[in-house]
């Protein structure tokens, strides 16, 4: 075998281990194309996963039948040109696609809001398809003796995996927080592009480098130009986009609405922080975590609160809120997105000298803590779903042991209208580990806010019992407002269904109110 051969052969074996890395890193950069509009629930990733396994399978069964019919590497290192070409218009194409879902997801439009995830996933699929014909071909081109041909294909396989476990964290790690998503495709774009030219020159094959290679490096870097321009990943749906950032976990947004902060994060269908620099904002959900400690029995006052653990922290509206109202209690604030916490520093002053932030999954620092808290909030979301782990009976007893005697966890639950599903199943979880559970429907919000007491002997009538004691207006009003007819306060109950780490449907039920909600017109079932 002379030189050059020697290098075709290493090259083909160098192609099948890019081929393999680029196709998981596309996967996996995709999912980050798709958050800001769809968020990253458990079936987004079965869609995205799902979509690539069909595509690599047609690739397999094509490849194969096309690497018989002629054989050459010509023809395989063309159709690696293409799947490069391709691949750098992803996340130019992407992005009038995910708008148009956006916009179907925003009104509620289910075949909009569906068409638009299938559109993302056409987008992937030429790309996909293409790479999956990489591996049968290159069987077909090293195989030169039969008595050899499953060590070749057993060699040939294990470097395309090789490539994907590569391609598996190299996006993640390195690439999507360093030089962000799009630019990640249009550099694995020019990873395969470089390798299809330098394997159609060694096959003396410059006709095709002109007519293929040439027109792909114009198309590669057109989108490198054009993926390097400032741009906006997605506009904000009101007020003034100050900024945009990629984190390992999130997709982020922070808007100006009329001199308000707001913190929004992937497909942006809610508000996560609120703050304003002239006023303090005591509004929303947010604001309905106030009261739940007065559940505990008569006479409680403000200053029997002593400390609070915040799970779910964002920007730091919840801390802020139970500071104005409570005092400076020590307040542990547990966030998973550390690029979260630097934008609620930057732009929502989460400065309080009693907060101490904890960078941390909240289960997780629950788990490893020895600590006990009078008041555990909980208001940890991947919109519209809360994380599974987060709503089980096994969570909910890591919760009680780490509450003082009278200690009281709430936590904010999302419905659809009238449709109390999901904060009834939550409740009766809770009414698992704790005897007394109650809940407060927030006014003019799809929220509840459903709580647990410690203390196996408190009464619903417990919050009307305390408000004499009260001095702060504004907790006076919230009060008020949790006892009023519209809040529908009421105990939670024990139903059929209890959540554990095993069984927790959270997103079946989630994507259930949904379909509720569109199929009724956004009227209440």
């Amino acid at each position: 075998m002379n030189v050059q051969d020697r290098l075709r052969r290493q090259l083909l074996l160098a192609i099948v281990f890019i081929g393999g890395m680029t196709s998981l890193a596309l996967e996996l950069s995709a999912s980050r194309l798709v958050a800001p509009y769809f968020g990253s629930s458990l079936f987004i990733w079965a869609n995205l996963i799902g979509t690539e396994l069909l595509f690599l399978t047609i690739g397999y069964s094509v490849g194969g039948r096309w690497a018989d019919r002629n054989p050459s590497p010509i023809r395989l290192y063309t159709i690696i040109a293409v799947a490069a070409g391709f691949i750098t218009l992803v996340p130019l194409l992407s992005r009038p696609v995910l708008s148009l879902s956006l916009r179907g997801f925003a009104s509620l439009d289910v075949g909009a809001f569906v068409g638009s995830l299938v559109g993302i996933n056409i987008l992937l699929a030429v790309p996909i398809t293409l790479l999956g014909m990489v591996t049968p071909f290159a069987i077909r081109l090293q195989i030169t003796k039969l008595d050899q041909a499953g060590n070749t294909a057993g060699l040939i396989y294990a470097l395309s995996t090789l490539g994907s476990i590569v391609g598996t964290f190299i996006p993640v790690f390195v690439l999507i927080p360093t030089i962000g998503t799009a630019k990640t495709f249009v550099l694995f774009g020019l990873i395969l592009l470089a390798g299809s030219l330098t394997g159609l020159y060694l096959a003396g094959a410059r006709p095709q480098m002109l007519r293929f290679g040439l027109p792909v490096g114009l198309l590669v870097s057109i989108c490198l130009v054009a993926v390097a321009l400032p741009h906006q990943i997605k506009p904000g749906f009101d007020g003034h986009l100050v900024t945009e950032r990629e984190s390992l976990y999130n997709y982020i947004q922070v808007v100006n609405n009329n001199g308000t902060y707001e913190l929004v994060l992937n497909e942006g269908q809610a508000i996560h922080s609120l703050y304003n620099p002239v006023f303090n904002v005591l509004g929303g959900e947010w604001a309905y975590f106030l009261p739940a400690p007065l559940f505990n029995n008569p006479p409680y006052k403000t200053s029997d609160l002593h400390s609070a653990c915040v799970i779910g922290l964002g920007a730091g509206t919840i801390p802020r809120n139970i500071t104005n109202t409570y005092g400076p209690i020590p307040i542990d604030g547990v966030e998973i997105d550390p690029e979260i916490v630097n934008l609620g520093r930057q732009y929502f002053d989460m400065r309080e000298k009693n907060l101490h932030v904890i960078e941390q999954d909240g289960r997780y620092f629950l788990a490893l803590t020895k600590k006990k808290y009078d008041y555990i909030a909980i208001d940890a979301y991947q919109q519209p779903y809360i994380p599974f782990q987060l709503t089980t009976k096994e969570f909910f007893q890591l919760t009680r042991d780490h509450l003082t005697p009278k200690g009281v966890v709430a936590i904010n639950v999302g419905r659809a209208g009238s449709d109390f599903r999901l904060v009834n199943v939550l409740a009766s979880t809770m009414r698992a580990v704790y005897h007394n559970v109650f809940i407060i429907d927030v006014l003019g919000e799809a929220n509840s806010i459903v709580v647990a007491t410690n203390d196996d002997t408190t009464k619903i009538t417990n919050l009307a019992a305390n408000l004499p004691n009260l001095q702060q207006d504004d907790l006076i009003q919230l009060t008020d407002n949790a006892l009023s007819v519209d809040a529908h306060l009421r105990p939670g109950t024990t139903g059929d269904l209890i959540m554990t780490d095993d069984h927790a449907p959270v997103e079946t039920i989630i994507n259930q109110l949904i379909l509720g909600y569109i199929r009724t017109d956004g009227n209440n079932p």
